[in-house]
Formats: C-alpha cells, structure tokens, sequence
C-alpha cells in the first residue's frame, strides 16, 4: 500500500475545489435567472466573476506544482447544488423561491469557506507561501459573499420568525 503525504493530501483538495468551483460556474447563472431579487441577482453576477477569478487562482497553484489543472469528482458539491437545483424545481412560483436560492448559496460558500480554510493550512505547512496568499484572497471573497447572502436574506424575511 501506497503511503499518502501531506503533498498528495493538498493536491487532493486542490483537484477537489478546483472541481466544485467549475460546477458553481456552471450553477450560478441558472441561479440568477430565476432569482427573483435584483439585489439578490446582482450577487449571484458578482460572484460569478468571482468564481472565474477563483478558478484562476487554483490554475496559478497548479501551475505552480507543475501538475495539470484537473478536478477531482467531489459527491459533496454535487450534492449540494442537486439540493439546489431541487430547491429552483420544487418553488418555481413560490415568494419563498429567493430564500431557498439563498440557503442554498449559502451551502455552497460555507463548504467553499471551509476548503480554503484547510488548502491555506496545509499549504502553510508545506511552506507554499504563494499558494497561501492566493486561499486567503479567495477565502475573503468568499466570506464577504456569504455575508453579502446573509444580508439579503434578512432584508426578505429570511432573518425573521415568519410562518410563511
């Protein structure tokens, strides 16, 4: 058997992010289509372009490996954006539609969030200092997006206790 180092640990995560953030490219704008909002619409744009630049800033990573820019299948985001686009079939013409966009956004930053916490650790330990600086830019986005989420979500109601 094979023993796996923390090198092959990082670029499994790498392969795996690098997967999820081309699924979300994919996502978001089916996302902004239906999203009624236009603050919530204007998000969903923004972070689009976000996410391009995110994927770049894995493919300046890879490069940097000298390995090849390629993803790894990831269940977990798959199934979070499965969970969305239930979410879009099941509420189409439902007022709750753009809370659900939201939660269901908000799955997808979190488990963004929660990656590049653990790339920037794991490339600080490997002293990737390059790697590092380019997980902690997209790591604020990130941040920020959810936030920017967040924000939305109480302006509708989301923040509130409302029955329906």
């Amino acid at each position: 058997m094979q023993i796996r180092t923390v090198e092959d640990l990082f670029y499994d995560g790498l392969k795996d992010i690098y997967y999820g953030e081309n699924k979300i490219v994919a996502a978001l704008p089916k996302m902004t289509a239906v999203a009624k909002a236009a603050s919530l619409k204007g998000t969903f744009e923004k972070h689009l372009e976000q996410t391009r630049t995110h994927i770049q800033r894995l493919e300046q990573v890879f490069d940097a490996l000298g390995k090849p820019a390629k993803g790894k299948t990831c269940p977990a985001i798959d199934a979070i954006i499965e969970e969305g686009e239930q979410i879009i079939a099941e509420y189409a013409d439902s007022p709750a539609l753009d809370l659900g966009l939201i939660a269901g956004a908000q799955a997808v930053e979190h488990y963004e969030i929660v990656k590049y916490k653990a790339l920037k650790k794991l490339a600080t330990s490997l002293g990737l200092t390059d790697a590092v600086d380019l997980f902690d830019a997209t790591l604020q986005e990130e941040m920020q997006t959810d936030a920017d989420l967040d924000a939305i979500s109480d302006a509708a109601g989301g923040g509130k206790n409302k029955k329906r």
